[in-house]
């Protein structure tokens, strides 16, 4: 099995007396209501799934991300994972984030706040600046202040009760895949229902593989894409009728589409 991106699996989770602490030190802060987009980075940086990341990203990163696809050490990184938000702060201050609902997810230590090039984001990122493209019209209703820096998360956002059985973050299906045995993997990431194209060719990788890992993104995606509650019960039914059960492990993706 591969090391992680950057070769450390990053945990930002507070346990214990360090989570209250933060707990109590936040009602203090000034709030930043996450949207569902930063929500689902917030989670991925929290369990890992942005490793090496330990926070939202700075100009010096965004940049040479937007710019070269690598990170400002020279790792290579593809899309900025930045933090948009028109709250006052200035270096060494703390800000409280909290999910859309309202509870309290994380504390964050300001490093620096700057403005990022929305128009230049989108012409690297996505190459088009047309606004109608769902990708461009997010970045742009963000807007262009950013606040970096690390966090350490006190709660994971909210998943409905029918995705807790897939709720295995990188930690806990690396743990399962080496449970299984399984040293060569292939993953499969979609936001669409399995059709026949995509289990040929997922069949086909298990010709050369241990195992499958069938990884949904089930964050916010466009509004007339099939809802992530209907395509999990499609690849359940796949998995129960179409592929080899045990060479075969499905876990959700909460990322909001990009």
């Amino acid at each position: 099995m591969i090391a992680p991106h950057g070769g450390e699996l990053v945990d930002l989770l507070a346990r214990g007396s360090e989570r209250q602490k933060l707990v109590e030190r936040a009602g203090s802060l000034a709030r930043v209501d996450l949207s569902p987009k930063q929500a689902a980075d917030l989670e991925l940086l929290a369990v890992g799934g942005f490793s090496p990341l330990r926070g939202f990203q700075g100009s010096d990163d965004w940049r040479r991300v937007a710019g070269e696809m690598r990170l400002a050490d020279g790792l290579a990184w593809s899309i900025p994972v930045t933090l948009a938000t028109e709250a006052e702060a200035s270096s060494g201050d703390e800000l409280a984030l909290h999910a859309p609902e309202g509870r309290l997810l994380a504390v964050l230590t300001v490093k620096e706040t700057f403005e990022r090039d929305v128009e230049l984001e989108a012409e690297r990122v996505y190459r088009t600046k047309d606004r109608k493209h769902p990708g461009v019209a997010a970045l742009v209703a963000e807007g262009a202040r950013c606040v970096a820096g690390p966090v350490r998360v006190v709660d994971l956002p909210e998943h409905p009760d029918v995705f807790r059985p897939y709720l295995l973050p990188p930690a806990t299906s690396r743990a399962e895949f080496a449970k299984r045995g399984w040293k060569t993997i292939v993953g499969f990431q979609t936001r669409n229902p399995i059709h026949r194209a995509h289990e040929y060719i997922t069949k086909s990788a298990l010709e050369g593989v241990d195992g499958l890992f069938i990884h949904p993104l089930v964050g916010e995606t466009k509004s007339d894409d099939i809802p992530a509650d209907v395509r999990m019960r499609c690849y359940e039914a796949l998995i129960a009728g179409y592929y080899p059960s045990e060479r075969v492990v499905l876990a959700i993706n909460p990322a909001a589409m990009r």
